[in-house]
This record gives structure tokens, C-alpha cells and sequence, in this order.
């Protein structure tokens, strides 16, 4: 495609999108949830066609003129959160990485800038980061219970109900680590597939689509890394290990999110052999979802599949 203005221009009207896009997300409702994840796609339009030295300058750019309408603590949080990744994604094209490398390097420091992100946050404001959405967490629930409790809902079904929701608020609390790779993740491929869509609207030369995901696969390493952490769950749990329990618990909800991700590829691969409906699968993706007990089957499945390669099995 011919570029018909300056690169001055270019890169001034992709910095106004972006504040007009930031403003959006921040202040729309509802739709400003799916406006947010288009944010990052003027700095990967303008890092793949101008380099990552423009793409920085449109970002502090924007930065600036957000933090005039919308304040500096917010407007950092949307340059530090997402429009970094389209930096790092546009590069990453620029530099013609594979598909595998372009979204791991963008979800790597989408990481590192939540991670910045929260501590930033932390020392501005003076507060703790956790304990402030515990508490957001805990007052909402008991505005629902007592919403509850003036519909005439019985008092002891109310108390109950606290008793099973506080060790899971407590559960929330040592999980940050995971919150933050899990926001990430979202993160890295609402980048990914937005800039896509747009760069095939513009007809612009982007990376390689993903794998189907009936064949992707993960290394082995998350299967060693799920029995350790579950050993290192129990043994920091039994002996008041606060640090190791901490930790593994984190690394076991990770090793086990990869193995659900890719039990759910081996059922997809499945369903492909045995030509089921979209219907179905969808129907079963769904059911697997919703179930506690079928999502740690099918992450078992995922996990045990990195040695002993169902598909193969399948196929023969």
C-alpha cells in the first residue's frame, strides 16, 4: 500500500487515535470494555511502518495528552497496560519474527508492565494493591448479601454463604501472581487478533496466522512443573511454608491453565477426527467450562498428553 503523507503525520494522526481510543475505553460504558482491546493497534500500525523509536514517541505523546483529560494515574495505567504491547508486537513484525515468537514476546512484557503497573500504582498512592481489592472484593459481597438478606433469604443461608466465600476471597489473595499472567494473556491476544483483523482491513502485510488449535502443543516442562508445585503445595501448606506455598500454589494454577488449554486442543483435535457439529463442540466446550470437576480432567488430559501424545494414538 503507497504512503501518501509524511511520516510526521503519520505518526501524529496514530497518536491522536490512540488518546481518542484511550478516552473511549475510559469513559464509555460497557463498549469501553471492547474499545480498550483496539488501543494498541495505532503503536503496532506505527512501529512496523516507522520503528520502535516513533512508536515510543507517539506513546509518551499520547500519554501526555491523556493524562490531561483523563488524569496521569489513569492514562499510565493504559500506556503501561496495553498500548506497550503493540510496541512490542510491532516490532516484533518489523524484525519478521515467527508467529510463536511475536505473542510470546508481546505476552512476556505485557507481564513486566502489569507487574510495573502495580507497583507504580503502589507507590504513588501509598496502598496495598491486594489488600485494596480484597476489600472492593468483600464490600461488594456484603452489599449483595444484604440485598439478599432484605429479600428474605434466612439468615443462616446467608451466614453459610459468607463461611464458603472467605476462604475463596483468601484463596484470591495468593493468587496475584496468576491474576496478573491471566490478565496478560487476555491481554496479548486481544492485541494479537485486533491488530490482525485491522492490518487485513488495511490490507497490510501481517504475521503468520497461529497453528489450528487442534495442533498446538506445550513443552513437557509443565507437566514436571505441575508435580512439583503440588508437592510443594502440600508440603508448604502442612508446615506453615508461607513463601513456598505461596509460590507453588501460583505455579500450580499456571502448569494446570497450560494443561487445560491444551486438553482442550486434544478434544478439539477429537472432535475434528470424528467430524463433530461446531454446535457440539462448542456445547462441550461450554460443560467443560462451567464444571470444576471436567476442567481439572481436561487439564489432566493436557498435561498427561505432553508425554504420551494422544493425538498420535488418535491417528493410528
Amino acid at each position: 500500500m503507497r504512503n501518501n503523507i509524511s511520516p510526521i503525520v503519520e505518526g501524529g494522526l496514530l497518536a491522536a487515535v490512540s488518546v481518542v481510543l484511550g478516552l473511549g475505553a475510559t469513559y464509555l460504558p460497557i463498549i469501553g470494555i471492547a474499545i480498550e482491546f483496539f488501543c494498541a493497534v495505532p503503536f503496532v500500525i506505527l512501529t512496523v511502518r516507522q520503528g520502535v523509536g516513533k512508536g515510543l514517541t507517539a506513546l509518551i505523546v499520547s500519554l501526555m495528552l491523556m493524562a490531561m483529560f483523563m488524569g496521569p494515574l489513569l492514562a499510565a495505567r493504559l500506556a503501561l497496560t496495553i498500548n506497550i504491547c503493540g510496541i512490542i508486537l510491532g516490532w516484533c513484525i518489523q524484525k519478521n519474527f515467527s508467529t510463536a515468537k511475536c505473542f510470546v514476546a508481546t505476552f512476556i512484557s505485557s507481564v513486566a508492565a502489569q507487574t510495573i503497573a502495580i507497583i507504580f500504582v503502589m507507590a504513588v498512592m501509598g496502598i496495598n494493591f491486594t489488600e485494596t481489592q480484597l476489600s472492593l472484593m468483600k464490600e461488594s459481597f456484603d452489599q449483595s448479601f444484604q440485598i439478599y438478606e432484605s429479600m428474605g433469604v434466612e439468615k443462616s443461608v446467608i451466614e453459610e454463604s459468607k463461611k464458603q466465600i472467605e476462604p475463596a476471597i483468601q484463596l484470591i489473595s495468593f493468587l496475584v501472581p496468576t491474576i496478573v499472567v491471566l490478565i496478560s494473556l487476555i491481554n496479548t491476544t486481544a492485541c494479537y487478533l485486533t491488530s490482525k483483523w485491522i492490518f487485513q482491513k488495511l490490507r497490510f502485510q501481517f504475521i503468520e496466522a497461529l497453528p489450528k488449535f487442534s495442533e498446538w502443543r506445550f513443552s513437557i516442562f509443565f507437566l514436571y512443573l505441575a508435580a512439583f508445585a503440588i508437592l510443594g503445595t502440600y508440603w508448604g501448606g502442612t508446615r506453615n511454608w508461607n513463601l513456598i506455598y505461596v509460590v507453588s500454589l501460583n505455579a500450580t494454577f499456571l502448569a494446570m491453565g497450560v494443561g487445560l488449554i491444551q486438553g482442550l486442543s486434544v478434544l478439539s483435535f477429537a472432535a475434528d477426527k470424528h467430524n463433530f457439529s461446531k454446535f457440539a463442540r462448542r456445547l462441550a466446550f461450554i460443560l467443560i467450562i462451567i464444571s470444576p470437576l471436567f476442567l481439572q480432567i481436561t487439564s489432566c488430559i493436557g498435561l498427561f498428553d505432553m508425554i504420551f501424545d494422544y493425538r498420535k494414538k488418535l491417528l493410528s
